[in-house]
């Protein structure tokens, strides 16, 4: 049975209703779920900006033509049923009949292949990598699109999930300065929730979108995003009810051990397995002393990574070995090793003539402090303890979402932290990190730090157009050796982050991308 059996036969016994999620006798429409956005997102439209708030506001105002379920396989999202030809290179996708995006114009396939070939290769760093490997794509009627691929890439099925291929309306950007249209402030997509007010500093009231194509969606009312910068306040939000869900870093870890125990409260963290959240310490290569190989090197050995992982995020992590993360595919554990060593680092740092001077100190780096949370700035204290055993002064700048994102897409940092996605597979996740075909000034998340590996690409490259699963994992292997040697970001860990809500609310966590999910199923008991 092929992929569009396997649909057509899921969808002829209801199972247009994703894998994960239940349905109770009796379940009315109605209610309110209120949340939290922190911090509060420069832009809700999630084609031009992915950072995490964004995604996890936006994923319920605009879709994309698949969701994914733990397992990581595909399942339907805009898209009802998929076909790929035997040979790799021909994508065809069926859509839903009767969406609509919230101005209340139809949503066709012709907005697919604007979205995906036109805004979002300009805009969205995975995507434009993910679709440059498109010869064509075409809208032979209003249900159906066709991609058809340069050469088989492996992963491509798995390029269409609401964060990483979003669908926008062509009558509003086609012809525009994407990042400037007017029409942004309303983000105008075709989720289950429109918005209706964003207060800035205050709250996002997202309402029902009447005109949803999924019968009955969304069951409720209203979700209403709080903007809460103080993580005292979060936490109370939470424990008085104030609000009913919290994800990814809206809680501090040192308050997660509490609301797990507490009774009316559901604890998970499932929902991540599409993102595996991969942290590390960014350094720009094109700067001295980060452009030199043995500094990268001694900063991997100068963080105490376990007593990282212990002391900021209160064992809610896992230490990260390189640039792939051991909870997704293609992951070699036998790599080089770097073990907590300051003697090590200081043998480096000599070695590259990087020497303490009189008043003992070696070098001053600016480290810009991500704007997420108490952890995050805790993180930048531990990282000043750490390079202080060695004389190098690092001093912690702040700054909010907006410009944080904006020098480090523009390349305007000496180092600072970071955390990507992994997105279930090396060629969608991983690769845009370091292959220099990513060195794209202004986007974000893209290759920032200005790594350059010709070897690197080859074998990138080559993996990601391989369909042997054996001669994949054979290359990846070969990359995860060499960019361990090279140490272009210092890894540090692989982030367990919770999701906590309130037991009466069901359906929070029903695919592999969790919070970022539609929500459309989400109803209260």
């Amino acid at each position: 049975m092929n992929r569009r059996e396997f649909t057509k036969a899921m969808l002829a016994c209801g199972a247009a209703i994703p894998f994960g999620i239940t349905r109770a006798a009796g379940q009315t429409r109605g209610g309110t779920l209120n949340t939290i956005i922190q911090p509060e997102p420069p832009v809700l439209v999630t084609a031009l900006n992915q950072q995490q708030p964004t995604l996890t506001l936006g994923g319920k105002i605009y879709e994309g033509l698949l969701k994914y379920g733990a397992d990581l396989k595909p399942m339907p999202g805009m898209a009802q049923s998929w076909e790929i030809s035997p040979d790799g290179l021909t994508y065809t996708f069926k859509l839903f009949p009767g969406i609509t995006f919230h101005d209340g114009k139809p949503m066709t396939s012709e907005d697919v292949v604007f979205s995906c070939m036109k805004l979002l290769v300009e805009t969205h760093p995975r995507a434009r990598q993910n679709f440059a490997r498109v010869a064509s794509a075409e809208a032979p009627d209003p249900l159906t699109v066709v991609f058809k691929l340069k050469q088989p890439f492996a992963p491509f099925i798995g390029c269409f999930d609401c964060t990483s291929a979003p669908i926008v309306p062509k009558h509003i950007y086609d012809g525009t300065d994407y990042r400037k249209n007017p029409e942004n402030d309303k983000a105008i997509g075709t989720g289950p929730f429109k918005l209706k007010e964003w207060v800035r500093g205050s709250h996002v009231h997202l309402v029902r979108h009447e005109g949803y194509y999924l019968k009955d969606e969304p069951y409720l009312d209203e979700i209403v995003y709080r903007v809460i910068p103080d993580a005292a306040s979060r936490a109370l939000a939470l424990e008085n009810g104030t609000v009913q869900l919290v994800q990814w870093s809206d809680v501090e870890f040192y308050d997660v051990q509490r609301f797990k125990a507490q009774k009316n409260l559901e604890f998970t963290t499932k929902g991540y397995e599409y993102f595996a959240p991969h942290q590390w310490l960014e350094m720009n290569n094109r700067i001295a002393p980060m452009n030199d190989k043995r500094f990268r090197q001694a900063v991997m050995h100068l963080i105490d990574r376990e007593a990282f992982s212990k002391r900021v995020y209160f064992g809610n992590a896992k230490v990260a070995t390189g640039p792939i993360s051991s909870k997704t595919r293609f992951y070699d554990p036998n790599v080089k090793r770097y073990e907590f060593s300051v003697d090590k680092a200081k043998a480096l740092l000599d070695d590259m003539g990087l020497k303490p001077g009189a008043s003992g100190k070696r070098a001053e780096i600016k480290y810009i402090v991500p704007p997420y949370g108490e952890s995050y700035q805790r993180a930048g204290e531990f990282f000043r303890q750490s390079f202080a055993r060695v004389g190098i002064d690092l001093v912690l700048v702040g700054t909010d979402m907006a410009g944080w994102a904006e020098k480090v897409g523009n390349w305007d940092y000496e180092m600072t932290q970071n955390l990507l996605y992994q997105l279930g597979d090396p060629a969608l996740g991983v690769a845009r990190t370091y292959i220099s075909s990513n060195i794209k000034k202004g986007i974000l998340f893209s290759n920032t730090q200005g790594y350059s590996n010709p070897e690197v690409d080859k074998l990138f490259d080559e993996a990601a157009i391989t369909l042997d699963e054996a001669k994949r994992r054979e290359l990846y292997s070969k990359v995860q050796q060499i960019l361990v040697e090279d140490v272009p970001v210092a890894w540090t860990l692989e982030i367990e982050y919770p999701i906590i809500y309130d037991k009466a609310f069901k359906n929070i966590v029903t695919t592999g991308i969790g919070s970022h999910e539609t929500f459309g199923s989400v109803y209260k008991s």
